[in-house]
């Protein structure tokens, strides 16, 4: 047991870590993510104003008659592409990515790459798969 006090101790204050280095240092709204065992769920906020400019979820009726499960990187995927259309929609093309202390992979990096592949600007992938060499 106190074990998982110290882990959920840590995760709060990476959450919160994570969360004021994005407000500090971004004039973008935010794309923040949040995962449970069994769904995902995004929203875009912008700090300036207080208020969510749009939100996406694997709970959605829309999203949920297409998914077998909504806590996997399919359904991930799904949250992130039409999180991404609805931003664009808005006349939002350039967030910041705030994970909330979740590690950036799985289902957070799958809503991430699917956003990016959806056309929303979130920033540059830092994993080296975007390495062009070019030959001379």
């Amino acid at each position: 047991m106190k074990k998982q006090i110290r882990l959920n101790r840590q995760r709060q204050n990476r959450k919160l870590r994570v969360s004021n280095a994005v407000k500090r240092y971004s004039t973008r709204p935010r794309l923040v993510v949040f995962r449970s065992h069994k769904h995902i769920s995004a929203q875009i906020i912008d700090d300036s104003k207080g208020t969510t400019l749009v939100s996406a979820s694997s709970l959605d009726k829309d999203i949920r008659s297409g998914l077998k499960y909504g806590g996997n990187c399919e359904a991930a995927a799904v949250v992130g592409a039409v999180i991404a259309k609805k931003a664009l929609g808005a006349g939002v093309s350039q967030v910041a990515f705030d994970r909330r202390g979740f590690r950036y992979h799985g289902r957070v990096k799958s809503l991430a790459d699917a956003a990016r592949d959806a056309g929303l600007d979130i920033g540059a992938n830092n994993n080296g798969d975007n390495n062009e060499e070019t030959e001379n």
